[in-house]
């Protein structure tokens, strides 16, 4: 799990856990605080670069995806972002 000032990861897995069969789809949360936009950005970028999270798929290159975004990075997105910007690709 990704760690460090501004990062906090909300999560009840941990190193050699096995994810069983039913699992809740949340396996973490991870939130990125900074004094500005582009600080936080740029902490949750490297926060999800650097998760690792085996076995099972997770949406990381999907938030990527959207957080690396020119029109995000900008604060210029509306309800219909990610079907324009994200999924129109």
């Amino acid at each position: 799990m990704p760690g460090g000032n501004g990062i906090r990861i909300d999560t009840a897995i941990y190193d050699e856990y096995t994810i069983p069969p039913n699992y809740d789809s949340m396996l973490a949360k991870i939130i990125a605080h900074g004094t500005t936009r582009g600080e936080a950005i740029a902490k949750m970028k490297r926060a999800l670069e650097e998760l690792v999270i085996e076995g099972v798929d997770t949406n990381a290159d999907f938030l990527l995806k959207i957080i690396t975004n020119y029109d995000f990075i900008r604060g210029n997105y509306d309800t219909s972002f990610i079907e324009k910007e994200i999924l129109g690709d």
